[in-house]
């Protein structure tokens, strides 16, 4: 089972991006109408201006707010001025905490769990032996709530899986009809980042997919690259 949290922010605009935005944004400018604040503004301000010339009527003000659409901006940048937005770089990216869903939070994270293959310990996507009676969603389903317990929020995407990596088995444990293995991957979102409720049963982290190759086998890497996008 392929399970991944998804980005929480959005990625750091590259130069051409950041050109291209401010492009689009002062054309947007230029091209959109004014709105209520704006004529609301204009109006105090044609306002002060006939008052200033003895040509304002004091019977139009009788009624109406006395706070200034100026007044309101100076609030609203007083209430800017101290808002404080939260760091893109968490102090689980300091640390480099790999089993903490509190990193790249601009990433997907995948996660990899530390099974025993053989006599083997080898970090691969969640995996359970599939048993009769069962679809292969069925089996994947059963392999995330293995290692993470029944009450995970993930939504498992299709029925089909995205993917399949092939291996035989070593020599020594090989038998006429029993060669090797198949592995039929599947995709699930995570949709909560709050496992408290998890029961992670297993050596686990949460990765990149730039971080993949820290940990899993060549071959099996090609065929989880093949359907996994970090766009």
């Amino acid at each position: 089972m392929c399970l991944l949290r998804l980005p929480r922010i959005t990625q750091p605009l590259e130069k051409e991006e950041e050109e291209v935005a401010a492009l689009m944004e002062q054309i947007e400018l230029e091209k959109s109408h004014y709105s209520d604040h704006e004529i609301r503004k204009l109006e105090e301000e044609e306002a002060l201006r006939r008052k200033k010339e003895s040509l304002y009527d004091e019977d139009e003000a009788r009624g109406k707010t006395v706070i200034m659409a100026q007044d309101l901006e100076e609030k609203w940048e007083q209430r800017f001025l101290r808002f404080k937005a939260a760091p893109r770089i968490t102090d689980a990216d300091k640390s480099n905490d790999r089993t903490s869903l509190s990193r790249k939070l601009d990433s997907n994270l995948m996660l990899l769990v530390k099974q025993k293959i053989g006599n083997q310990e080898l970090w691969l996507l969640p995996q359970v032996e599939w048993q009769p009676g069962e679809t292969l969603r069925n089996t994947a389903e059963r392999a995330m709530a293995t290692f993470l317990g029944d009450h995970i929020q993930a939504k498992v995407l299709g029925n089909a899986p995205y993917g399949i990596y092939k291996y035989k088995f070593p020599r020594a444990i090989r038998t006429e009809n029993n060669v090797g293995a198949k592995v039929f991957f599947f995709k699930a979102y995570l949709q909560s980042s709050d496992l408290s409720q998890a029961e992670l049963k297993a050596d686990y982290l949460w990765v990149t997919k730039k971080e993949l190759g820290d940990y899993l086998k060549s071959e099996y890497l090609k065929k989880v690259n093949r359907f996994l996008l970090d766009l």
